[in-house]
């Protein structure tokens, strides 16, 4: 058996190349939260379970992440094997209630240093990559019509994105359909256009405005309700056909089943810290898919190691329809990594390295952490 020696939780504060505005909080620094399970054979694996705004999105904390993996994760890991992730997974579901991103993250270092071990990606653990690349959106979060469409331009130009996502709800929704639509008219025939509510309208204000962005030629709705209300969600699939894409309300299979069965979503957002964890990931995927309901890559708006794990299991599943966002480190203004991931003709290249691919540059790191 291979123990688990020590496991190292280090928090980094990375400042953003721009606020990044959402309908609940306006994000100018990533908390990045970074779990090292350091094994017997002396192999180290890395996992991450960064978080959106603090407590502003959810129940997690990069705080209350780095004292539970410490204070109660730790002991039980310690008694697991560690070449055994999902014996060690199943035994901290036995006595860990819920911290689905600090689950994530120790698992997501489990595979890490396990393939690290065995000279194997990570994706080998969910079916073997389907594909070496991955398209990948980016979102214009800055309110500003002018802006959003100039940074849009750019992002062309480069070669980067030609998906883009805009994040609304704080204003009337007419004012917010109104600067979505000027962008879906800048971007017609070269880009498609999203919108993230998170959470943010009533069903009203939802109803006026599925329709007036329907007819701006918007391709997609995220998570326009509360996500309490299923039955709000089943309305706007049945009476528009812009997709509605659930996502708050995923939080692993169990959610997945009843979001599916209620019909609350044309679309789902995958997220692995948001469903605890690679394997859990794969199982709502496995769920969409029986209920035909189309796969998008989400994102945590995590650095690199969590948009790594993403990577290789979202390269493992079938074609997603509607792509992926796991654009967080192009966010960040400084990568932590000796060689950053690559991004390219649209999206990002999957690592074929042993575990996840990445090296952590320590020295990098030691700026940003935490004392």
């Amino acid at each position: 058996m291979t123990s688990i020696k020590h496991i190292e939780v280090v928090i980094a504060d990375v400042p953003t190349i721009r606020p990044h505005v959402l309908a609940m909080t306006t994000i100018h620094s990533q908390a990045v939260v970074l779990v090292f399970l350091h094994r017997s054979d002396g192999v180290v694996g890395v996992g991450e379970a960064t978080t959106i705004g603090g407590l502003a999105y959810g129940e997690e904390s990069p705080e209350s992440v780095k004292v539970n993996i410490e204070t109660y994760f730790a002991p039980i890991l310690k008694a697991c094997d560690a070449d055994n992730p999902a014996a060690a997974m199943a035994k901290l579901d036995k006595h860990i209630v819920g911290n689905r991103f600090a689950k994530n993250a120790v698992e997501t270092a489990l595979y890490d240093a396990l393939g690290q071990k065995e000279s194997k990606p990570v994706s080998d653990y969910f079916g073997g990559a389907r594909t070496d690349h991955l398209e990948v959106l980016w979102v214009l979060a800055s309110g500003d019509t002018a802006a959003d469409i100039e940074e849009g331009e750019k992002m062309l130009a480069e070669r980067r994105h030609r998906h883009f996502k805009l994040k609304v709800g704080k204003r009337e929704v007419i004012d917010d359909c109104a600067h979505v639509g000027a962008i879906a008219r800048a971007f017609e025939g070269r880009a498609s256009i999203r919108v993230d509510v998170n959470q943010a309208w009533t069903r009203e204000q939802a109803h006026e405005g599925a329709a007036l962005l329907q007819d701006a030629g918007v391709s997609l709705i995220e998570q326009p309700l509360v996500k309490a209300d299923l039955e709000g969600m089943a309305m706007l699939t049945r009476d528009f056909d812009i997709a509605i894409m659930a996502d708050e309300p995923l939080n692993g299979p169990d959610t997945a089943k009843i979001i599916a069965k209620a019909h609350a979503g044309d679309v789902f957002s995958l997220k692995i810290a948001q469903s605890g964890g690679l394997a859990r990931c794969a199982e709502v995927a496995a769920i969409a898919q029986e209920y035909g309901i189309a796969l998008y890559g989400g994102t945590m708006l995590e650095g690199a190691v969590g948009t790594a794990a993403s990577a290789h299991l979202f390269a493992c599943l079938p074609k997603f329809k509607w792509h992926s966002e796991i654009f967080g480190p192009l966010l960040q203004s400084e990568e932590i990594l000796e060689d950053p991931l690559q991004y390219r003709d649209f999206g990002i290249v999957i690592p074929t390295a042993p575990g996840l691919g990445i090296k952590i540059d320590h020295d990098k790191l030691k700026r940003f952490a935490r004392h």
